[in-house]
């Protein structure tokens, strides 16, 4: 009884909230019956990435070419981590779904890319032990008050019954923002940003690890978390992001 009286509280007054502010598409505006949705015309202008893709850093190829094919780039620069996985290409259409979270706070927007993350990367999260989001130095958190790649990762954590530690990763260095950067600037900005804290060493060692963001453009960010987990003793680490763009100016890193 009381979890229907539960129920019907929470419909009357999902109810009142819509009315006062219906709910709308996250990139138009227009009138939908979801808040944490695209409507029928935007919702097709994502490109979705699915398989067959490069096994190491998710980049769709253009016809099967078997099981944990790798793309020649990849095999000409392998990245640190060692499987990638994204929802969609990051273009026109994508991106203001991500400035929306990572600018906005729009947790809708958040909800949404969590279920289409959950979905693309079910392979590497099936494995994993342990969701470890990209994290912010402690000043940026403190100015933003929000870390959208911990709400990713504590969305997919819900998702998926696995473990999400915010704690495991440290950035101990204040890095510039990483958009305008080139690919060398990008490596010089993030080389030594981050350390497993040593009260956590003791529980990497040995883990799978997926580590969540946003975007993955060129890699230098998910490169240097990578290796700082590996170095912890990570027996694996795999990235999953909403977004990935697909012809930087270089690949990985």
């Amino acid at each position: 009884m009381a979890g229907g009286a539960s129920a019907l509280s929470w419909q009357i007054w999902r109810g009142v909230v819509d009315f006062i502010a219906p709910p709308r598409c996250l990139v138009c505006r227009v009138q939908t019956g979801d808040g944490s949705c695209l409507c029928a015309n935007c919702w097709p202008g994502l490109r979705h990435i699915d398989a067959p893709v490069c096994n190491a850093m998710g980049t769709p190829f253009a016809y099967d070419q078997g099981e944990a094919a790798v793309s020649a780039a990849a095999l000409a620069s392998p990245p640190p981590w060692d499987r990638a996985r994204a929802a969609v290409a990051y273009d026109d259409a994508s991106r203001p779904l991500v400035h929306a979270l990572k600018y906005h706070d729009n947790q809708e927007a958040g909800l949404l890319m969590g279920r289409m993350m959950a979905r693309a990367g079910r392979e590497l999260l099936t494995s994993a032990d342990i969701i470890v989001p990209v994290p912010l130095h402690r000043v940026k958190l403190w100015r933003r008050r929000f870390n959208q790649s911990s709400f990713l990762a504590m969305q997919l954590a819900e998702l998926t019954g696995k473990m999400c530690r915010t704690d495991m990763l440290a950035r101990v260095k204040a890095t510039r923002p990483q958009v305008g950067l080139d690919t060398q600037e990008r490596l010089r900005n993030v080389r030594g940003a981050f350390r497993v804290p040593p009260s956590q060493q003791d529980e990497i060692v040995g883990k799978r690890i997926v580590m969540v963001d946003d975007v993955l453009t060129t890699g230098a960010t998910a490169g240097a978390c990578a290796m700082s987990l590996k170095a912890a003793g990570a027996a694996q680490v795999d990235v999953l992001t909403f977004a990935l763009v697909l012809e930087p100016k270089r690949l990985h890193i």
